[in-house]
């Protein structure tokens, strides 16, 4: 009789083996903007959510870094052809291919980081860049000592203007007399590019340069470390690429973004909309002066802090070129 019933146990947990339903991991693809992996920045940050979405939530991954602007759609395409879960497309430059492509496969699940697409399997990833900016505007107007500060931008399109506007408003803020010099390099992946701007700036009296140019950005940073001013970087925290250099970064969590709509898709919530990430909620902010904390000022540092609180609150709104 008792082995009677081990025999019986046996086979109901091998008949709960062959009807349990099996688990699928969810399949995500992701389509990098131009210039890809190796810019320190707006890509590699999208890539750190991408693969602490597979360490944590045990999604399968693929992706692709297109060679020119001419490839999102057809990667677009490629991807959703796959039958894949979510496909995650970075950066505003695959805005008007993912229009015509998310309208063409209704039953693929999309996202867009840095634009907006109004189709309801399109869930728009975007960041409010200008409030962050004016903060690392405030430490370069309280940090000048020549009065003059610049930006480098990557490509002069009205998302970066929002972080050219926030960070002149706030160095103006702090500092009504800073001259604040204004340069695009017309591209996101030509570092030399960068560095000549840059140096420009510091010989025009620039003492402070703030880039947001993905790639290029990091020839700013080296042109600060060669000729002896302090660079501000962007997306990711740059603070490590020149300790003491870089007096902060104004960091763009692209990595919380993409790994929030992927644990939408592993927990079955997904839906199309706007997800918008600012100050209040940690998605745009300072880095933590990890290498630069002893050369600012405490005060300079509780008024970054000061006007933080204000922005939450409504008390101070910095311009958005783009509303």
């Amino acid at each position: 009789m008792q082995r009677r019933l081990g025999f019986i146990l046996v086979m109901v947990l091998l008949l709960g083996l062959v009807v349990s339903p099996v688990y699928a991991a969810p399949k995500i693809g992701l389509i990098f903007a131009e210039g890809g992996l190796g810019d320190q920045s707006f890509n590699d940050a999208a890539y750190r959510g991408l693969m602490q979405a597979k360490e944590e939530l045990g999604v399968e991954v693929t992706y692709v870094e297109p060679a020119d602007i001419a490839e999102m759609e057809e990667h677009q395409r490629a991807y959703a052809d796959l039958g894949l879960d979510l496909v995650i497309v970075i950066g505003f430059i695959h805005q008007s291919a993912l229009v015509e492509v998310s309208s063409d496969y209704p039953n693929v699940h999309f996202a867009i980081v840095d634009d907006v697409v109004d189709n309801p399997n399109v869930t728009s990833l975007v960041f409010e860049e200008h409030e962050g900016s004016f903060l690392v505007g405030m430490l370069a107007g309280l940090m000048t000592e020549t009065n003059t500060i610049g930006f480098v931008g990557g490509m002069e399109v009205p998302l970066i203007r929002k972080f050219e506007i926030g960070f002149i408003e706030g160095a103006k803020y702090a500092n009504p007399d800073v001259e604040v010099l204004v340069n695009y390099a017309g591209a996101f992946d030509d570092p030399g590019r960068g560095r000549e701007l840059a140096v420009s700036q510091n010989e025009r009296g620039a003492d402070i340069v703030y880039h947001a140019a993905g790639g290029t950005g990091s020839g700013v940073i080296d042109a600060a470390v060669a000729n002896g001013f302090y660079a501000i970087g962007v997306d990711s925290d740059q603070d490590y690429m020149a300790p003491g250099t870089v007096l902060t970064s104004m960091v763009k969590r692209v990595d919380t973004a993409v790994f929030e709509v992927i644990k939408a898709v592993v927990d079955g919530t997904l839906e199309g909309g706007v997800w918008s990430f600012g100050i209040e909620d940690g998605g745009v902010g300072t880095s933590e002066f990890k290498y630069t904390k002893e050369l600012i000022p405490q005060s300079v540092l509780d008024a970054i802090e000061d006007a933080k609180q204000k922005i939450i609150s409504g008390e101070i709104v910095v311009s958005n070129p783009l509303q």
